[in-house]
């Protein structure tokens, strides 16, 4: 069976501080529901001063759904790793791992939005050594024992609940990341599915002599959203799975390789593309069965400012209709 993930970026174009209520709320309560009905994880995101209110914050977001869930793993894929303070980084990795007795999964990316970077007041040509500095200092201080950062002797308490840290992981497609990732010896998360990267990054593991994992996206991971008659969601909402897909590929340049790489220019050029699919609940089960134990079930049930109710019938439908039978 394949791990089931729902997602949610909270993006809503023209949202107002009450419709974002109402929309942050409506993730909470659908992560609960989520996790009462056996979904294996929440993934979640961070963007910086977009038009479209993409969740820039998804530590906080992490807490609140650890608060209202007892079992759900949450996935943040991924922070932008030198966008963040290291020590600060580290605690609250940390805090939310002890509040949520292991359930907090980070990728650490470099991003790929200089104008992020800009707005933070970060310089793009130190991030790489950024990164390497982030990635170091989080596994010296989840030790609990003091350390030089900066010239300076620290120490981070508490340490964490899990062992030997919180689990971490490096995200992104070239050979840079992968060479970081077994340099430390942390599992590999290649942002494509780029089988060369997986075996250059098996290579170093060897070189460096450190162990590690390669968690591969599948060839195709669609963006799915579940709908008894897809026809309607298409004619109605289309234009939120379009904002989204668009948004997202002006940001990507040429050398960029993502696992959601859309094209589409119209509604019916993304239905006909399939990377974003509304499927009914009997092509969901066959979609799943088809992907195996080697793929993700990755529902989006608040797509590019998707209203509020037809997220929750999307994810219903995942959760009473599809699941049972796949576990069935």
């Amino acid at each position: 069976m394949p791990i089931t993930v729902v997602r949610f970026n909270l993006v809503e174009p023209n949202g107002t501080p009450e419709s974002l209520r109402d929309r942050y709320r409506a993730a909470l309560e659908m992560a609960r529901y989520a996790d009462d009905h056996g979904v294996d994880t929440i993934q979640t995101e961070e963007h910086h001063g977009t038009d479209n209110n993409w969740l820039p914050s998804p530590f906080a977001f992490a807490g609140a759904v650890f608060g209202a869930t007892r079992r759900i793993a949450v996935t943040v894929s991924a922070i932008i790793g030198p966008l963040y303070d290291p020590l600060k980084a580290a605690e609250d990795i940390a805090v939310l791992d002890l509040l949520s007795g292991g359930r907090l999964v980070t990728v650490a990316g470099i991003g790929y939005r200089p104008q992020e970077y800009e707005q933070q007041g970060v310089e793009w040509g130190r991030r790489g050594k950024l990164q390497d500095e982030l990635l170091e200092t989080l596994l010296r201080a989840w030790t609990g024992e003091p350390f030089v950062f900066r010239g300076r002797t620290v120490r981070v308490t508490p340490r964490p609940f899990t062992r030997p840290h919180p689990l971490l992981l490096v995200g992104g497609s070239s050979e840079a990341a992968a060479r970081r990732a077994a340099r430390l010896g942390l599992p590999f998360f290649p942002s494509a599915h780029l089988p060369e990267l997986e075996a250059y990054y098996r290579g170093k593991l060897a070189e460096y002599d450190t162990e590690g994992f390669c968690v591969m996206p599948a060839a195709e991971t669609p963006l799915l959203h579940i709908a008894e008659d897809p026809d309607r969601v298409w004619a109605e909402h289309g234009g939120c799975f379009l904002h989204e897909a668009g948004v997202y590929a002006s940001w990507q340049s040429k050398d960029i390789r993502s696992a959601v790489r859309s094209t589409a220019r119209s509604v019916p050029e993304l239905r006909a593309e399939g990377v974003y699919r509304v499927l009914t609940p009997e092509q969901a089960v066959e979609y799943a069965r088809g992907a195996g134990d080697a793929g993700n079930l990755v529902l989006h049930p608040l797509c590019g400012g998707m209203p509020v109710d037809e997220g929750r019938r999307s994810l219903r439908l995942l959760c009473e209709q599809v699941l049972p039978r796949l576990k069935g």
